[in-house]
């Protein structure tokens, strides 16, 4: 198969580019470049590359039919929930409309397979610490929002169309398959954490009085190549030409606090003298979230092969790529 990755040339996006090529399939790029960095790709000669939006659905149409596409794997997207509540209506635009854009022009080719990366952000605040995929969804933010309406959307054209799709919800991604390929923002709490460092800051600890064994509030924290390698399983599954309608979970099933994280960084990166800082909770931040992950093991046997401290190294070599100065002697 043939596959178009919108969005390749994102953090997410260039990991799962990067796989699938290692496995031999044939991709095609589509990214506008507003947050993506073309030389994640530079080392992929084979790879076509087009600078473009999703928005555009004339220009996608184009691309499924030139390219002879079969599948699409759809990462591009807004993605930072404070932003989002901040600005609902371009999370809307962005990541609703685009979906929406897309979908038209795949209907319009004939183009029949979908990989979506969705967002553990669907789930919201939940009663359950380990959340499967048959939770009751209560989004907090308009990301999450444009996410569940999202896989609403698809569900609703494969009942009309006969698109066959995986959803995947991810949960807290982290770390880099190479250096060149880490996340050069600073919007979740490793690499927030990294850039205090940088500056010669304590990292900041938001509420430790939460009903945890340490107080601090405990997420599942995956690997961006595990994510990358359950987009190719994905994408293998729905080359059978079964029908195909899944959403499944993509986390590792297991906790680490925000305190055993921050504790692994000052560790790993050589900053151990530093004390993090306390401070009040922020709003809307659960306790606990964990991903079920029994049920894309049952599907695909897939399952993360990196472990929290593992993350958070390759996380810290990524970041001292892109910001050298932040290397203790």
């Amino acid at each position: 198969m043939t596959w178009l990755v919108t969005g390749g040339a994102g953090f997410i996006g260039a990991h799962v580019v990067h796989a699938l090529h290692e496995a031999g399939e044939q991709i095609v790029v589509l990214d506008d470049f507003s947050t993506g960095v073309p030389a994640r790709l530079s080392d992929l000669d084979d790879v076509p590359v087009i600078r473009g939006a999703v928005q555009s659905t004339s220009l996608v149409a184009k691309l499924l039919r030139e390219y002879e596409i079969s599948g699409v794997v759809h990462v591009a997207a807004k993605k930072q929930p404070g932003e989002s509540v901040e600005n609902p209506l371009l999370y809307y635009r962005e990541n609703l409309g685009g979906l929406e854009s897309l979908l038209r022009a795949m209907t319009e080719a004939g183009t029949d397979a979908l990989v979506f990366s969705s967002s553990a952000s669907t789930y919201g605040n939940q009663d359950s610490d380990v959340l499967t995929e048959d939770a009751v969804c209560r989004p907090e933010s308009p990301y999450g929002e444009t996410k569940l309406a999202g896989e609403w959307l698809i569900a609703d054209v494969a009942r009309a169309t006969g698109l066959r799709y995986v959803n995947l919800r991810y949960f807290n991604a982290a770390g880099a398959g190479r250096p060149e390929l880490a996340d050069t923002g600073a919007f979740n709490l490793i690499p927030m954490v990294f850039e205090r460092l940088t500056a010669g800051k304590p990292p900041l600890i938001f509420g430790d009085d939460y009903p945890t064994p340490d107080g601090t509030t405990i997420r599942d924290y995956i690997h961006v190549a595990d994510i990358a390698s359950a987009h190719v399983a994905a994408a293998r599954h729905l080359a059978k030409g079964e029908e195909v309608r899944h959403v499944l979970n993509v986390g590792t099933g297991r906790g680490s606090s925000t305190r055993e994280i921050v504790d692994t960084i000052l560790e790993v990166s050589g900053y151990s003298d530093l004390t993090p800082e306390v401070l009040g909770r922020r709003a809307g931040d659960p306790a606990v979230s964990i991903a079920s992950a029994d049920r894309i093991r049952q599907l695909f046997g897939w399952s993360a092969a990196h472990d929290m401290r593992a993350t958070v190294a390759d996380a810290w070599e990524g970041w001292l790529y892109h910001h050298p100065e932040a290397r203790r002697a």
